[in-house]
């Protein structure tokens, strides 16, 4: 069964959260694909994961890269499965819905307020399916997340 867990981004953008997400999936021994549509936003990413965190430098890469089989994270900008570098967990950094990510064990789905329709749209679409497991987590004026509705 997949799992998509839904973030909805109020206070930080993407670049902030997704180190820290990537950190624990690393931590756990599991690879990560990012997926982010536009060029702008996956150099971001790529700067947030050298820069964002000095003391626990994130390491990866580029998808179409040499080395883009042995990154634990690889950042693409479209999502092919499976990816090259065996990844199991999908980050969709742009916010956009991809089909194809269900073929992954774990889905973080990052939006903002700009596609909230979409995700709730999504939210209802996934949960009438048995075969997914959905969850959604919030940001508090402290940054910290938890689960809720």
């Amino acid at each position: 069964m997949a799992r998509v867990d839904f973030y909805r981004l109020t206070r930080d953008p993407v670049e902030r959260v997704l180190p820290a997400l990537a950190s624990r999936i690393l931590g756990n021994g599991d690879r990560l694909l990012v997926v982010a549509g536009p060029a702008m936003q996956r150099q971001a990413i790529d700067e947030a994961l050298w820069t964002l965190q000095p003391a626990s430098f994130l390491p990866h890469g580029a998808a179409g890269s040499p080395d883009e089989a042995i990154e634990p994270i690889l950042i693409a900008g479209t999502l092919a499965a499976p990816p090259p570098s065996g990844a199991t967990h999908l980050a969709l950094a742009d916010g956009e819905w991809r089909e194809e990510a269900l073929g992954f064990a774990r889905v973080f789905l990052l939006f903002d307020n700009s596609r909230i329709d979409d995700a709730r749209a999504l939210w209802r679409a996934l949960a009438a399916r048995d075969d997914v497991d959905n969850r959604f987590w919030k940001q508090d004026e402290n940054g910290r997340w938890s689960e809720g509705p």
